[in-house]
């Protein structure tokens, strides 16, 4: 009995780390997300993978896809599908302002983060974002060396 209360967070927080190299956000919103029964147990389990996920308007919705949320372990025949795509909550005027920002070019909404918030529910961090040339991310590489460098000099 005590496994099955390890495996179960209390707090999960899970973070596309390669979104922020790939690219420059612009804007953040906390969004709520229409999940199953079984997603999130899995999703309390920290079995999540966004690395390719993106979001798309469709009938002005927002739509959140390729965020793959592992099928429950002791799920039944009810499991869900681990790619489905994913209703995001937002309010009409965040929904407004992140369609206006996707109508430039470049520009996209990725999630950032996967986290249970308080009251148990289950949210993700998008954001507005532009994608880096290869020039910014060596600039972003060189800092990070700096800094690593400051830190075992002792400053």
């Amino acid at each position: 009995m005590a496994k099955d209360k390890d495996r179960i967070k209390k707090h999960v927080n899970i973070v596309n780390r390669k979104a922020s190299f790939e690219f420059q956000f612009i804007d953040k919103y906390t969004a709520g997300v229409m999940l199953k029964g079984t997603e999130i147990k899995s999703i309390r389990e920290g079995k999540v993978n966004m690395q390719d996920g993106y979001c798309v308007f469709t009938n002005g919705e927002l739509w959140l896809h390729n965020l793959h949320i592992a099928t429950y372990t002791e799920g039944t025949h009810y499991n869900h599908e681990p790619m489905r795509a994913r209703k995001l909550l937002l309010n009409k005027n965040e929904l407004r302002k992140l369609e206006r920002g996707t109508e430039e070019q470049g520009v996209t909404i990725i999630p950032t983060r996967v986290f249970v918030n308080d009251r148990g529910f289950a949210k993700v961090e998008i954001a507005l974002a532009r994608g880096k040339k290869l020039y910014d991310k060596r600039q972003d590489i060189k800092e990070k060396d700096v800094k690593r460098e400051m830190a075992r000099s002792g400053f």
